[in-house]
């Protein structure tokens, strides 16, 4: 079993929408202009936030986005054959630990 984080758009972007909690955990940015400036601000917001997982970045044309609508964030729960074993609704106020457990349970046939 593996863990990870897709960056994928700048959920609040200082030019667009800021949110106080972005301010607090000192990651304010603006949204960025390519997928290089997207790559620098990932890396940023996995240090900062102390993500300690792998983390991988959507291309600029946000495919991964798109296929999952990950957008603001999501938990999915990925089988053996890649198929979604679980999608959480929105977070983070979305996201019920007790149904992803259950789902883990169900998949590792606990």
């Amino acid at each position: 079993m593996s863990f990870l984080a897709v960056y994928i758009l700048e959920a609040h972007p200082s030019d667009v929408w800021q949110m106080q909690s972005n301010i607090k955990d000192k990651v304010v940015f603006a949204s960025p202009k390519d997928e290089e400036e997207r790559a620098l601000v990932a890396g940023a917001c996995v240090r900062k936030l102390g993500i300690k997982f792998p983390a991988a970045l959507d291309g600029f044309d946000n495919t991964v986005e798109k296929a999952y609508t990950g957008w603001p964030d999501r938990i999915y729960l990925i089988d053996a054959k890649g198929r979604v074993a679980y999608k959480s609704r929105p977070g983070p106020f979305g996201f019920e630990p007790d149904e992803l457990a259950a789902s883990l349970k169900r998949l590792l046939g606990h």
